[in-house]
């Protein structure tokens, strides 16, 4: 497998238990070095990048609200009232189009969309692909602009 296939399948995975640990951290509003350390050791013989988990898992943590002041403009109602499973893949989402520019916003989006058909209900990659599309638009204007001008 090449570097570039492995990178994205590494980064895959640490997105699926970032997206997990932030579920969990929602729920039982848990330590987050507790979280991480439980996801890291349950998963230790995974091929995940765990830098990028950590990554992930603590920078939406430190950036919640931020993350939830974006995502309530597009949402249409309460962050609190969204899903929790759905909210935690917003949430990472959205720390990766603030604060991860070096990964293309259509990779973010994908993910994030491929998360929610495995992990919600049957039509929630609708909700969340439109909620993400826009919040595309507003923090990476300049990538979309280039992409669209291509």
């Amino acid at each position: 497998m090449s570097d570039k296939k492995s990178l994205a399948k590494a980064r895959g995975k640490a997105r699926r238990f970032a997206m997990q640990a932030i579920y969990q951290w929602q729920m039982t509003n848990d330590d987050v070095k507790g979280i991480e350390r439980q996801y890291v050791e349950d998963n230790a013989d995974s091929e995940a990048d765990f830098d990028y988990f950590k990554e992930l898992f603590f920078g939406v943590e430190e950036n919640i609200k931020k993350i939830d002041k974006v995502l309530v403009q597009y949402t249409g109602r309460a962050i609190a009232s969204v899903d929790p499973v759905e909210r935690a893949i917003l949430r990472l989402a959205c720390y990766e189009f603030m604060k991860r520019l070096d990964v293309p916003y259509r990779v973010v989006l994908n993910e994030a969309v491929m998360l929610t058909k495995k992990f919600c209900a049957e039509q929630s990659h609708t909700f969340v692909n439109a909620v993400l599309d826009k919040v595309a638009h507003e923090v990476r204007t300049v990538e979309i602009k280039s992409a669209s001008d291509s």
